[in-house]
């Protein structure tokens, strides 16, 4: 066993030395002799490049130094409430979780652990964020939330809504409670309603398409007061699109879609509204009937425009008979006019003809081609 054991230390390093396994002291830089003729001496190196004290004595080190602690470390020593900033060289580099007791060496690196109080709050500081997030930590021991813009952010604890936030970044302390966030959009959205086979009220199938517009006008109420928004408009919709279908006929449905429309919307925005969610408008895009149903449709157009047709025909042979029988009862009155209505005759039927031979001069011609009929 040997009497005298020399040590020597650098700047950066320091040394514990322990006699019969009990801690005696610290060495700083430099040589030493240690003398230790009955008693077994110990001495553990340690590189405070690194601050962390890793060994396992921490309580027997506090102990035993006592007063003297703050020569060689910094002690972190935090409550349960509290979290803990270690800054090394002024800048933050770790965190320490609530009730974490720690040593640091201070010899060589300038350490300092800030404790903050979250007690009455989780939210992490702005700069503390700026700098978690460059380390790549941030996520590890904070919830990070950002809130874009036209958006409403809400934070649960433990289950219960803490804060709703307006647009921006924000982060929360996520040690020893449970620690949640959402984003709730506010911006105008669209909701699809497509497929829907339904009966109208003289029992014709048909399919229907339906869109609506929306936007959440109470973030909390949307969240807290039904699971999922979404999902119960898309719902309400479905039963507001069967409900006014199912009043209406196909011909009602057909000849007066806006009256379809606004039952939905009256019916849907009822609902919704103690919901948190304005509905803007609803409208029906595409009403899809059966084959065998557009066949018989096209049918009975065909026959109303067919039957439309004749109605105009016979009027317009009524006008014609009419225009008829008074130019006979003006030319009946006038010879002039009759006369003139043989040449405009005689006119149109010499256009047709080639070659014309008179005879007895135009009375003749006139005689042959017009012949009227004497009443008897």
């Amino acid at each position: 066993m040997k009497m005298i054991q020399r040590v020597v230390i650098g700047d950066g390093e320091r040394v514990l030395v322990y006699r019969n396994r009990q801690f005696q002291r610290v060495l700083g830089p430099g040589a030493y002799w240690l003398f230790a003729p009955f008693s077994q001496v110990e001495v553990v190196v340690h590189d405070i490049g690194k601050p962390e004290y890793a060994g396992r004595d921490v309580e027997a080190l506090i102990g035993a130094l006592g007063a003297r602690l703050s020569e060689h470390f910094a002690l972190a020593d935090l409550g349960m409430t509290e979290v803990g900033l270690v800054l090394k060289n002024g800048k933050i580099e770790d965190v320490l979780a609530p009730g974490t007791r720690k040593l640091y060496w201070t010899g060589l690196v300038p350490v300092e652990v800030r404790a903050i109080s979250v007690a009455d709050s989780l939210e992490v500081p702005a700069h503390v964020v700026r700098r978690l997030r460059q380390l790549g930590v941030l996520d590890k021991v904070a919830v990070p939330l950002v809130v874009p813009a036209e958006s409403a952010g809400l934070v649960f604890i433990d289950g219960k809504l803490a804060r709703v936030l307006e647009a921006g970044a924000y982060a929360f302390w996520n040690f020893q409670k449970n620690v949640a966030a959402e984003v709730i959009e506010l911006r105008v959205q669209s909701v699809e309603v497509s497929g829907q086979e339904l009966l109208t009220r003289d029992k014709v199938s048909l399919r229907v398409n339906l869109a609506a517009s929306m936007r959440v006008t109470d973030a909390v109420a949307a969240r807290t007061k039904v699971a999922k928004y979404g999902d119960y408009l898309y719902r309400e919709l479905q039963y507001g699109l069967r409900k006014a279908v199912s009043a209406k006929t196909l011909d009602e449905l057909l000849g007066d879609k806006a009256s379809l429309d606004a039952d939905i919307y009256g019916y849907v925005r009822g609902r919704m509204g103690e919901m948190g969610v304005e509905v803007l408008g609803v409208g029906v895009k595409d009403v899809i009937l059966p084959g065998e149903m557009k066949e018989i449709l096209n049918s009975v157009v065909q026959a109303e425009k067919a039957a439309q047709a004749n109605v105009i025909r016979r009027r317009e042979e009524a006008n014609a008979m009419r225009s008829a029988l008074n130019t006979a009862r003006l030319m009946e009155e006038s010879p002039t006019l009759l006369r003139l209505k043989e040449l405009e005759t005689l006119e149109k039927v010499t256009e047709k003809i080639d070659k014309l031979t008179v005879f007895g001069g135009l009375e003749g011609v006139l005689g042959q081609l017009v012949k009227p009929v004497k009443s008897a």
